[in-house]
């Protein structure tokens, strides 16, 4: 990865490129919130079942591009390779982040 990353949202994209969902769990506070393709999953738990739903319905891996501060978010966009429709496309990575942790995610 040649974006410097702060070291948790370096891991949750190392751990979720290789499918291990409970190290990808760890990277979030556990009241997170992510928002992906206009769902929202709050919570731990809800964030565990998005991340096995999508890794069951597709292979993808996720590869971060560039990275940008804004407004106390870290933005990072990324490219995203896989067997869904539409592939390779570039997503951004909303990331608000939290003692360590990611506090929210949203990805658009």
């Amino acid at each position: 990865m040649s974006v410097q990353l702060p070291e948790v949202v370096e891991r949750y994209f190392r751990t979720s490129n290789g499918g291990d969902i409970p190290r990808v769990v760890d990277c979030f506070c556990t009241d997170a919130t992510v928002i992906d393709e206009n769902q929202t999953h709050q919570g731990i738990d809800a964030i565990e079942t998005w991340q096995r739903e999508a890794q069951q319905a597709f292979t993808y891996r996720v590869e971060p591009l560039e990275a940008v501060h804004e407004e106390g978010r870290l933005i990072v966009k990324t490219r995203v390779v896989g067997d869904f429709p539409g592939s390779p496309t570039e997503l951004d990575h909303v990331f608000l982040l939290q003692d360590g942790r990611i506090r929210s995610l949203e990805i658009a």
